[in-house]
């Protein structure tokens, strides 16, 4: 057919050659509907979401392994990186939830610890000798029967470097759980609990979310004063602002009551007696078997048997545990995933207090600085190296919205 215009079959202008047309391409399996993912791409943080959280649990275990560390040792250095590593992950990965700002409360109260452990240490004196006096306080004069304890005196260099190092160790093991508060969901962990912890763990997670409830009910009623003008220190401000935070945990308290009467809290199934003592008698050896197990590994006589009976009295706490579930009429609706990312987080805080633990049967002066002679503390290479795989979780754990959004 001839095109009118050209006189062509083509319709290309007479004496041009047609253009050539190149064959035809025929794509793989899927390779039209989505681009093929980079490495980083497919391990690179999802965004938070109900499908992607990470567990509650590693959340806590990150945190008890950083406290672990922590509490291996008393250079200042070591628990400052260790605050630092903590303070780190909570800044990247918490949530605009309630719980979440009670970090800045919790590294508030350390500095309160180690602030009244120098004051304790100034007025009641301390067991450690010391050479450089930096003051005398008046001391008071005790009873006969009051021997060995003194109030005032004079205060030494040496002490209040200890004194220092002993409350920066209690700062630091503070501020860990604080980090596991505003990052782990309480709600969230008791949906995670055994069955037959379920009523224990009701109690322990009211108790955690009684600070972090307070923090958002004092923030809150500050601001309200503060756009109203009126002052938000002072002992006056304090006592207006302490009278509707204890109105709002009464009535808090008695929803809470209400909701768990109503969801049945308490209720238990009937159970075959034998199942009842056989769970009993699990439980409470398992428990016995836990602490002689770990009395063995603490003490040097008992280290060869110490192992063996604390994995048994694991494993026979857990059978208890699984029978006592029996009881529980409770059922769940979607259980969090304990999945890759949530072995990441949990792994990083073990190995950090793994390695940490073996610091200190290494290189015992690096992590516990002498004070008699007062020596400045230095920081250790491989230990500090050790607490930076607490990082992990700042990049592998998933982006809460408020960041996905930016």
């Amino acid at each position: 057919m001839t095109h009118p215009a050209s006189g062509s079959p083509t319709g290309a202008p007479t004496g041009a050659a047609p253009d050539p047309v190149p064959p035809a391409r025929r794509s793989g399996p899927g390779e039209r509907d989505s681009p093929r993912r980079s490495s980083y791409e497919r391990w690179r943080a999802p965004l938070g979401s109900r499908a992607t959280a990470l567990h509650a649990g590693a959340w806590w275990l990150w945190a008890l392994g950083l406290a672990t560390a922590a509490s291996r040792t008393t250079n200042p250095l070591v628990l400052g990186l260790i605050v630092g590593v903590a303070g780190f992950v909570v800044a990247a990965r918490r949530t605009d939830a309630p719980w979440a700002r009670s970090y800045g409360a919790f590294l508030k109260l350390g500095l309160v610890v180690v602030g009244l452990r120098l004051l304790f240490s100034m007025l009641l004196g301390s067991p450690i000798p010391g050479t450089h006096v930096l003051f005398v306080l008046p001391e008071v004069p005790l009873p006969a029967w009051a021997q060995g304890i003194r109030f005032g005196g004079r205060v030494t260099a040496e002490q209040l470097v200890f004194a220092f190092y002993d409350g920066a160790k209690l700062a630091a093991l503070l501020v860990c759980v604080g980090a596991a508060n505003a990052l782990a969901n309480p709600a969230r962990l008791l949906k995670s609990l055994p069955a037959a912890l379920y009523e224990a763990g009701v109690a322990v997670v009211v108790a955690m979310t009684f600070a972090p409830n307070m923090v958002a009910d004092v923030v809150r009623l500050r601001t309200a004063r503060r756009l109203r003008g009126r002052p938000t220190g002072g002992i006056r401000a304090v006592l207006q602002i302490g009278l509707p935070v204890l109105e709002g945990a009464l009535e808090r308290s008695v929803a809470v009551a209400a909701s768990m009467d109503a969801r049945g809290y308490g209720r238990t199934a009937e159970v075959p007696p034998a199942v009842r003592h056989t769970t009993t008698v699990l439980t409470l050896g398992g428990l016995l078997g836990m602490c002689a197990g770990t009395y063995g590994l603490l003490a040097a006589q008992g280290a060869a048997y110490g192992l063996p009976v604390l994995g048994l009295g694991a494993a026979s706490a857990l059978a208890g545990l699984r029978l006592g579930g029996r009881r529980s009429v409770r059922t769940r609706y979607r259980p969090d995933r304990w999945g890759a990312r949530a072995w990441l987080v949990a792994g990083s805080g073990a190995a950090v207090a793994g390695l940490l633990i073996r610091a200190g049967g290494v290189d015992p002066a690096g992590l516990h600085p002498g004070v008699v002679p007062l020596v400045a503390p230095t920081l250790p290479l491989w230990p500090a190296a050790a607490v930076l795989i607490g990082l992990l979780p700042a990049f592998v754990a998933p982006v809460p919205p408020k960041e996905a959004s930016k």
